[in-house]
Formats: C-alpha cells, sequence, structure tokens
C-alpha cells in the first residue's frame, strides 16, 4: 500500500505551530517546514543550534536544520502509542540560543486503516431451546478494530439469515451492540444444529474485514432470559488501590425456575488487557485484580453478560472511573543552561531554561518552583510547564565568584511531592575595580649620600579583580621639585612598587620632597588610583663646622686687643662657627687647642666665648696665639680650628711695634711661596716661547732671501730715491712712477706710486754709467719678471712710455701680451709663487730688486 504523505501547517500563533500527518510514514519522511512555518532563516536554525525537546517521551520525529525542515525519526503506530485515544498527537518543543527562543510543535498523528476487524474467539457456540420465542435476543462477541474513526468497525452481517437476522444498535459511547435475533422459530427435529458466519466490516480505503463462526444448537425449552437489573452500571477506585478491591456488584434475573433460572456472570470485553485488571465472580462481583494506573488510563467500560443454563443471557456495562492519587513527582529537565555570566549583566538576563511536568491531575499535578533565598536570581513562568531563572539584582564577582542554585519544584498534592536540581554559575570578571593603597598616603626615610639606585619603600596597591584585570603596574607622575623634573630624583618599578633613589641626595640641598605614584591596572579600560609619597632626607655628619669668626686672612694679621687692666673673665672675643647639617651634627662645642699661655685664657664650651681665667700682668707676652678647635656631634665627628691673635697691651702703637715683625702663618708662606715659583717658571716659559719664535722668522726670511739671490734669473737691485749706487758714485734723484695689479676682485686693483714732477725718463749721473748702461741692456732684450719657479708672472699696465717701450721690445713679452687678449684675461692676471693662479685674497709684492738685475 502506497500513503500520499499530506500535511498543512494548522496555526501559527504565540510561537506555536501544528502539523497532522498519517501514521506509518517512512522513516525520513518530511513533516512540515519549520523554517517557512515560523519565519525563520535556515542560517538562525543552524547559529541556534536548534533542537527538539520532547521530555521523557520517545522521539519520533527529528529536527534537520540545513533544511529547516522536521523529519520522520522513527515509524509511527498511532494504535501502540495511543490507543484508542484521540486525537493523538506529539507535543514537542523547538529551543534557540543565542538569544534563546522556544517554539511550541504539535503533531496530530491521524488514523489510517492498518488493522482489521478481529474477534476474540474464532468460534461461538449457543445453546438455544426449541422453544425460544420469536424475538428472542442472543448477544454476539464485537470485533475489535484498532483503528479509529471512519477506520473503525462501519457495520456486521450475519449469514444466512433463515432463522436468525442481526440486530445492530448505537450506543453513547460510539460502540455498537450486536444481536442475534430469531425471527423464525426453531424445531430441533428439522435441524438440531444451525452453523452462522458473523462478518464485521471495516469503514476503511481499501476496506477490510473479519469473521466468527456461530454454533446453534437448540435446546429443549428455556423461555425466558435473565435480565440485569441496570443496563449501566458506575464504579469509581483509586489507582494506588489494592488488589482484590471490589468495584461493584451486578445482578440479573431470571424468571425461569431450576436449571433453567440459574445464571452465570462473565467478562464479554474484547480487550484482553480487561481481563488481567478485573474479575466477576458468581454472585455478579467485580474486583480488581490487576494495576491501575490513572496516568495511563483515566476510566474503563467493562462489558458482562448474565447467561441462564439454557443459553439465553442479556448484556450490561460497567463504567469504571479511576481516582488520580499524588503518585508522580514533578519531573524537571534543562533545556538550556550558561555555564558562566559577566557580572555586569544588565537585569532578567536569562541563564537557564527548563520544563517540570508532572502527569498527576488538578492540584497533584499542579507545580510550582522556588530557589534558594538571598541569591540575585529569580525565577520566572511563561507557560504552565516551562520556566526560566533570572537575574534580579547587580551581581558582584568580588562577593560571590560562583553560586550553586538549587531549584526545588513541588506539586500541590497532599502530601506533597517535590523534585530538585542543584545547578553551578560562574561569575565572569569585568574591570569594575581600580587598584587600592594600603594606605592613603606614605612617608619614608634616606639618609644623604646615598648609593645611586639603593631601594627607599615599596608601595603596595591590591585589585580586588582577577586575572589581567588585577594585574597592578605601577607608574610614577610627571611632576618637580624646585624645578627638577622628580624623575631625576627616584624611580618607581613597574611590577614591584619599589621606589629607588635615582642618584646620591643631599640633606643641606633638600630636606624633603612630595611625589604621587598612581597604581594601574591592566584591565580594559584601565581604572588607576593614586597615592602621595612623602620622603624624608635624615642628615649625614658629612660638613666640618664653618668658622664665621674671626675672619682667617691669608696677608695681615688681625688681633684682638686685652688691656693689661683687664680683670678675671673678660671677654677677648668669641669665636662664631656654624654646622650645616642639623640636629646633633649641628651641636657644637669649642675647645682651646694650643696657646701660648695656657693659665691665661680659656674658651666657653657651647658659646665659643675666650675669657680671661686671670689677672693680666706685666709679665705677660703681648702677642698671644690662641688655636682654637670647633667639633661638631655627629659620628664620627668633624672640626675645623681658628687661630686667635691677642695683644695684650694699652695702647695701640705698642700693639703696632709688637706685630710689625709678627711671623706669618706657616701655612701661609708656604702657599705664598709656592704661588711665587709657580708664577715665575709660567712667566720663563712664555719668554722662551716667545724667543724660540722670533728666531724662527728671521731665520725662515733669511733663507727666502737666500733662495732667491742663488737664483738663475738676474735680479735687478732696488735703488730707492737718494740712495747711493753700489759704486759710491751717485744718486736716484727721481721715482719711477708704476702701476702695479695686485688681487683680481681686491678694492683697488691697482697700486699706483707717484714720482716728482712729470718726469717719465731716469737721469742719472754721469759717474753711473753701469747702471744706465745695465738699464738700457734690459730695455733691450725684455723684461723678465720673477723667477718662474718662485716668483708671479704679471705684465706692466699704464706704464711711462718708456717703460712700455721697454716692455715691447723682447718678442716673448708680446706673445704672452696676445694671448692673454685673445682670451679675454685682465692684464694684471698671472700666477703666484706656487705656480697656481691668483686668487682673491693674494697679494703681489714685487721690489725694485726684483725688477732689476744685480750686476753680475
Amino acid at each position: 500500500m502506497c500513503f500520499i504523505l499530506l500535511f498543512l501547517p494548522l496555526s501559527i500563533a504565540l510561537g506555536q505551530i501544528s502539523y497532522s500527518v498519517p501514521e506509518e510514514m517512512p522513516k525520513g519522511s518530511v513533516v512540515g517546514n519549520i523554517a517557512i512555518d515560523l519565519g525563520l532563516d535556515v542560517k538562525r536554525l543552524q547559529s541556534g543550534k536548534a533542537r527538539i525537546f520532547t521530555g521523557e517521551s520517545a522521539e519520533y520525529v527529528e529536527l534537520s536544520r540545513e533544511r529547516g525542515v522536521l523529519l520522520v525519526k522513527e515509524k509511527i503506530d498511532r494504535e501502540l502509542l495511543c490507543r484508542q485515544t484521540t486525537p493523538c498527537a506529539l507535543h514537542l518543543q523547538i529551543i534557540l540560543e543565542n538569544p534563546m527562543e522556544l517554539f511550541r510543535i504539535t503533531v496530530e498523528i491521524t488514523d489510517i486503516n492498518d488493522n482489521s476487524p478481529s474477534f476474540k474467539h474464532g468460534e461461538k457456540r449457543f445453546e438455544i431451546s426449541e422453544s425460544a420465542v420469536t424475538g428472542s435476543k442472543f448477544v454476539l462477541e464485537k470485533a475489535v478494530d484498532l483503528d479509529i474513526g471512519r477506520n473503525g468497525i462501519k457495520n456486521y452481517s450475519l449469514k444466512p439469515t433463515d432463522n436468525f437476522v442481526l440486530k445492530v444498535e448505537n450506543e453513547a459511547d460510539g460502540n455498537k451492540k450486536v444481536e442475534m435475533i430469531l425471527h423464525k422459530p426453531l424445531d430441533r427435529e428439522k435441524e438440531e444444529e444451525i452453523s452462522l458466519v458473523l462478518k464485521a466490516v471495516d469503514g476503511g480505503e481499501p476496506q477490510m474485514s473479519g469473521t466468527v463462526k456461530i454454533y446453534v444448537t437448540v435446546l429443549d425449552v428455556n423461555d425466558n432470559p435473565p435480565v440485569f437489573t441496570q443496563s449501566v452500571y458506575k464504579a469509581t477506585i483509586a489507582e494506588n488501590s489494592q488488589k482484590g478491591t471490589t468495584l461493584t456488584t451486578v445482578s440479573a434475573s431470571d424468571a425461569d425456575k431450576g436449571i433453567n433460572g440459574k445464571i452465570s456472570y462473565a467478562l464479554s470485553s474484547s480487550i484482553d488487557s480487561l481481563s488481567d485488571i478485573f474479575q466477576i465472580k458468581e454472585n455478579g462481583e467485580v474486583i480488581l485484580v490487576g494495576e491501575i494506573d490513572f496516568e495511563r488510563e483515566k476510566n474503563y467500560q467493562i462489558d458482562i453478560v448474565a447467561t441462564d443454563s439454557g443459553g439465553l443471557s442479556d448484556s450490561s456495562k460497567i463504567i469504571v472511573d479511576v481516582i488520580d492519587v499524588n503518585d508522580n513527582d514533578p519531573v524537571i529537565s534543562i533545556m538550556s543552561k550558561s555555564d558562566f555570566i559577566l557580572e555586569d549583566s544588565p537585569h532578567n538576563t536569562v541563564i537557564v531554561m527548563f520544563s517540570v511536568t508532572d502527569p498527576d491531575f488538578s492540584n497533584n499535578g499542579r507545580v510550582n518552583c522556588r530557589i534558594s533565598e538571598n541569591i540575585p536570581f529569580a525565577i520566572k513562568t511563561s507557560s504552565n510547564d516551562f520556566y526560566t531563572l533570572v537575574t534580579d539584582s547587580e551581581l558582584d564577582r568580588e562577593t560571590a565568584s560562583e553560586y550553586n542554585i538549587t531549584v526545588t519544584c513541588s506539586d500541590g498534592g497532599i502530601p506533597s511531592l517535590s523534585s530538585s536540581v542543584t545547578l553551578t554559575l560562574q561569575i565572569s570578571d569585568v574591570n569594575d575595580n581600580a587598584p587600592v593603597f594600603e594606605r592613603s598616603s606614605y612617608e619614608a626615610y634616606i639618609v644623604e649620600n646615598n648609593t645611586p639606585g639603593v631601594s627607599i619603600f615599596t608601595v603596595t596597591a591590591t585589585d580586588a579583580d582577577w586575572n589581567q584585570n588585577a594585574r597592578v603596574s605601577y607608574i610614577l607622575e610627571d611632576t618637580s621639585v624646585n624645578g627638577v623634573p622628580i624623575s631625576s630624583y627616584v624611580s618607581v618599578s613597574a611590577d614591584s612598587g619599589v621606589i629607588h633613589a635615582v642618584h646620591s641626595l643631599d640633606y643641606e640641598q633638600i630636606k624633603d620632597f612630595y611625589f604621587h605614584i598612581k597604581a594601574q591596572d591592566g584591565g580594559s579600560p584601565p581604572l588607576s588610583s593614586n597615592v602621595t609619597v612623602k620622603i624624608l632626607i635624615q642628615d649625614q655628619n658629612d660638613n666640618p663646622p664653618q668658622v664665621l669668626y674671626p675672619v682667617q686672612t691669608g696677608g695681615s694679621m688681625v688681633a684682638e686687643m686685652v688691656p693689661r687692666s683687664a680683670d678675671v673673665g673678660y671677654l677677648v672675643t668669641k669665636v662664631v662657627a656654624v654646622d650645616v647639617d642639623s640636629g646633633q651634627n649641628a651641636w657644637l662645642s669649642y675647645k682651646l687647642q694650643k696657646a701660648t699661655d695656657r693659665a691665661l685664657f680659656e674658651v666657653g664650651l657651647q658659646n665659643g666665648e675666650i675669657r680671661t681665667i686671670r689677672q693680666v700682668t706685666d709679665k705677660d707676652a703681648v702677642k698671644q696665639r690662641l688655636t682654637v678647635i670647633v667639633e661638631d656631634n655627629g659620628q664620627p665627628s668633624r672640626s675645623a680650628t681658628v687661630i686667635v691673635n691677642v695683644a695684650v697691651a694699652d695702647s695701640f702703637p705698642e700693639v703696632l711695634s709688637e706685630f710689625t715683625d709678627f711671623p706669618h702663618d706657616k701655612e701661609y708662606n708656604d702657599n705664598l711661596t709656592f704661588y711665587l715659583v709657580l708664577a715665575l717658571a709660567v712667566v720663563s716659559f712664555l719668554f722662551i716661547t716667545c724667543l724660540v719664535v722670533i728666531i724662527s722668522v728671521k731665520i725662515y726670511r733669511w733663507r727666502q732671501s737666500r733662495i732667491l739671490y742663488h737664483s738663475s734669473l738676474p735680479v735687478i737691485p732696488y735703488y730707492p730715491p737718494r740712495y747711493s749706487d753700489t759704486l759710491g758714485t751717485g744718486t736716484l734723484p727721481h721715482v719711477y712712477n708704476y702701476e702695479v695689479c695686485r688681487t683680481t676682485d681686491s678694492r683697488k686693483s691697482d697700486c699706483k706710486y707717484g714720482g716728482a714732477g712729470s718726469q717719465n725718463m731716469l737721469i742719472m749721473d754721469p759717474s753711473s754709467t753701469g747702471t744706465m748702461q745695465r738699464i738700457q741692456n734690459e730695455k733691450r732684450n725684455g723684461q723678465r719678471i720673477f723667477n718662474r719657479k718662485h716668483s708671479s708672472r704679471f705684465r706692466f699696465a699704464n706704464q711711462t712710455p718708456d717703460i712700455r717701450q721697454s716692455a715691447n721690445f723682447h718678442p716673448r713679452q708680446r706673445r704672452v701680451r696676445r694671448a692673454q687678449q685673445r682670451n679675454g684675461s685682465h692684464p694684471c692676471e698671472g700666477e703666484n709663487r706656487q705656480g697656481k693662479p691668483l686668487q682673491k685674497d693674494d697679494a703681489l709684492f714685487f721690489t725694485f730688486s726684483d725688477y732689476f738685475r744685480k750686476p753680475n
């Protein structure tokens, strides 16, 4: 047989949908497309980990997340699942997470005609008296069809119908009462035994049927059948009743007497299980012989038959109602739960979703759930059977990091039954606590002159959070002390909070300072707190006393004058000293170390006052020398000494005459000698250095002149005006006019030396014919300016006619001049003595001795 699956979504409202499918569907058949019917995306089913929750019942339906459809997981037999109960339905719940959602699914299992009518016995025998009157009734066994509705039993038929006809009546409960009616008198002599066939037909497609054979034995005369006193008997029994409990007692009467009036009772129910639960005695007492359960069956209908000895019978029915007893504990099923939750989660955050079922009836099945007190959670119900556990106040991991939540559900029965489950919930940390220092402020001490990097103090802060949120780092806040950054004084370890001194501290420069340290945790965003730290520097005895009076000078001698008439205790002077240290390190004491006359003076231990301790006499020396030592009270002690000169005299001239040859302090004399020797050495060194430099310069110039003198080129001697000739025979009364070029871009490119009058010729004395002759030869031979190796080459410009004329005589000079004109060079361009082109600051020097060749 082939079944075509037809399903339609019946209703969708408030997250609930219903489907109707026939029984006996093959495994994997589609029940319905929940993705479309619930308006969900297939991706939502996958991401929400959609699953089916069925509680304690077997799972006949499974969910395909990939397709979004419900599939048949196991073959469904409606008769096995629901028996005669109608409608027969599966109640499912589909649960989604992130966020949690619940959808109710009802799958109704419809009946198909898969069971044929059947009779309990294959045959039925009757013994009927031949005197049975027409219209006598004979109750027949009803057929059983596990199917329901139109697939159940539709009609009966009886063949042959010669003596008997079939009578079928519909009862109030929907069943049929089948009776065989005698419509023609029996005649034992004609037919002692009659065979009939009773056929039951259902209304399914295709139609199915079942038969039973009826054998009638014709007896002699029993014309009154038994009759029940009631057509329907009713009884009630508690589900926890013991075996043997009497439900009710039935009775029937027979007008016949004797053996024909003896009645026997029997159960005629076609359901086998009833005979295992109930039993009827001969006296009509119906008792309990099996176990009943309200949750499985709430009522029973028992068919009974009363039969006399003649075979006549009557039927009746017993309706048994089962009374519920609170015999089932509530069942708690966890549908979804969270193992942890953030401590800053908002109110009404769902952490657990569960269902509670109790199969008992009325108050016995009405469940109330509760949790432990004094915890920040509450139970809310969305329907009769479904509950959620939510937060109802703020969570604090630092107060409680874990909760063991016990959920207890109790029903309303008497006595009440309950069940419980314990859930463990971890509270995840959030960075909601800033680090806290142990103190509101810190004060630490350090001795001055400390070693750089020494540990001063340790600050400690704690954070109530957990893990990274509780990891504290210490940061030195940027401040300054007397204009200097605090980082120049101290540093702080980021991990341990240990404060170190960056360098050595001096109490005399700074006595204390403040700074701030920030403790910051590792959360995101980080939280922090500050604390003030005061560092007090403790003094060390690292400074000796300093004498302010009397002032010690290296040159002049200062003396205190004491008159010879001074009495005992005369205040000569007072030694005043200070110590920049503090405390006992600055407590000073004064002692007389040396004195010219110890019996004459004393020094106050605390005040440094120098007083006479006896009367001054004429025998006392005028010049008195006192050495006073000043000591502090430190450990170890430091000291300073001062020399006090005292003159014992009545007048100043006397003092002056005595102190003019007063020997100076040896220390001062030694220092003065050292400085004098040092000054003499420095002056001698500078003198010798200058002398060496001057001699070196002189030698260098002399060597230059000798080199020029020994050169291969003839040197023209220079004869200044009115300078005697080498022959001593005359003078040069006139001066030549020259125009000499210096630097190429000097402020004045020409140096002009003017001559007397307008002389253009050298007029010489007749005795100087040799000199004149040499000049004429030079004019004829051309001019050679400087040695090529040591002198700069140049040419004259704007010379006197004679000089220009004499310069033009030399062929090489003319070639050089023309080449310079072609190249566009300046007439004053040339080379210096090193053979390099003239630069901006190169000066061109020459003398007449460079021009006029020196005579051989």
